[in-house]
This record gives structure tokens, C-alpha cells and sequence, in this order.
């Protein structure tokens, strides 16, 4: 018998690799990864060839912790706005949106929600 937890983790992986399955980043394309735990967000841009990650974005980092943000989803707005730019200075304008074992909604959706608005292309 195994424990509820173990069945729990083993469910999500399995999940993320049903997702990542058809997703692949490349250079000019990389794949756009979501973190989320209750307190913190974190993404990144994975370029899958090289293994490289080209940017990646937090609310530990010490710039947003000075924002104050008031909610998770406040948060997923103004990350995702932030790392839209931050790939716009690194000339990546589209990105595969890799959600992870998460379900397309709340958090991750207002997340990409705001990546869109600031000019990133799914």
C-alpha cells in the first residue's frame, strides 16, 4: 500500500509529462514554465535544446518584495507583465506556454493573461 502523498506526487508527474509531451522549447520559441506554491510564483524561459534557462522571474526576488503585491493573482499579473519585457529586450516575442501539472485557471491563467497583454504571442 502506498500512501495517499506518494499517489498524490505520482499523479502530478504524471500529469507534467502528459503536458510536456508535445511542448519543446527552442531559442527562438522557449518554453514558458510556471512554479506556483501557496506563498510564492516563479517562471522561467527554457530554452530545451541547449538545457539553458534565457530568463526567469520570481516574487522572492527582491524587487517584488518591495511591491507589497496584495494577492496571488496581483502577483501573476505584474510577474507576467515583467518577464513579457524582460523577453521583449531578449528579442522573444513568441513562447510555449508549458502550465505544469496546474490547471488553466486563477493564478496561471491571469498569468498569461498578463505575458499576452504585454506583448508575448502563445
Amino acid at each position: 500500500m502506498e500512501s495517499s502523498l506518494i499517489q498524490r506526487n505520482r499523479k502530478r508527474i504524471k500529469r507534467a509529462e502528459r503536458v510536456r509531451q508535445k511542448l519543446r522549447g527552442t531559442a527562438e520559441k522557449p518554453r514558458l514554465t510556471v512554479m506556483k506554491s501557496s506563498k510564492h510564483l516563479a517562471v522561467q524561459l527554457i530554452d530545451d535544446e541547449k538545457g539553458v534557462t534565457l530568463a526567469a522571474m520570481s516574487t522572492q526576488m527582491k524587487k517584488f518584495r518591495s511591491k507589497k503585491l496584495t494577492s496571488n493573482k496581483e502577483s501573476a499579473r505584474v510577474i507576467g507583465a515583467e518577464l513579457a519585457e524582460l523577453a521583449k529586450s531578449k528579442d522573444i516575442t513568441t513562447v510555449v506556454f508549458d502550465r505544469g501539472f496546474y490547471k488553466y485557471h486563477g493564478v496561471i491563467a491571469e498569468l498569461a493573461n498578463a505575458a499576452r497583454e504585454a506583448g508575448l504571442q502563445f
